[in-house]
């Protein structure tokens, strides 16, 4: 008796994983958004990429260990509305954007703060410079797919952003924060 239970037990687990491990595969769609925000001389400026692709965008609220982002960024389309610094942005001494034309997100994993806050863990690839970056995820599903929200933060000197002159953080801060509002449609 004892045997046949555990055999229906793992029966029963063998078909339970295939649903378990199913997260939802999305795509960007219309009305998204993915920014940037930093400091110039004091003075708070924003900005965005005009074009970026998430290849991989799954997620499962109920099972974190299914969900992976995979997203990569046109840096040659970022905007700030001034016409100054959206001339130099894809210069040699910013985002040098002939040598490395994108940045690439990929996750490694998903975890909760303290707080609850669900954190998406993952590598950033920016000026040819790996680093870890952790972004805060909020994650709404709606009747046609779901709207996700991330924060974080960089240190754009540990990329390689900003040089000669513009490795000076009292001019150009070194914290720039990063923000996405993606509507999703089901994949």
């Amino acid at each position: 008796m004892i045997l046949t239970t555990r055999r229906l037990s793992v029966l029963a687990l063998a078909l339970a994983l295939p649903f378990a491990a199913a997260a939802a595969d999305y795509k960007v769609g219309p009305g998204s958004t993915l920014g940037f925000s930093g400091k110039f001389q004091g003075q708070q400026f924003d900005g965005t990429f005009g074009k970026f692709d998430a290849s991989t965008l799954s997620y499962d609220a109920a099972n974190l260990a299914t969900s992976k982002f995979d997203v990569t960024v046109d840096m040659s389309t970022a905007k700030t509305g001034d016409g100054d610094r959206d001339a130099a942005l894809p210069g040699p001494d910013f985002f040098d954007t002939k040598k490395f034309a994108t940045a690439h997100y990929v996750t490694t994993g998903f975890s909760k703060s303290a707080k609850g806050d669900i954190i998406a863990n993952g590598n950033l690839t920016l000026h040819g410079v790996t680093r870890p970056l952790a972004l805060k995820v909020a994650f709404s599903p709606n009747a046609g797919g779901a709207r996700l929200s991330v924060t974080g933060s960089v240190k754009r000197l540990d990329f390689g952003v900003g040089s000669g002159e513009y490795k000076d953080t009292s001019t150009i801060a070194d914290d720039v924060l990063i923000n996405g509002s993606l509507n999703l449609l089901p994949k």
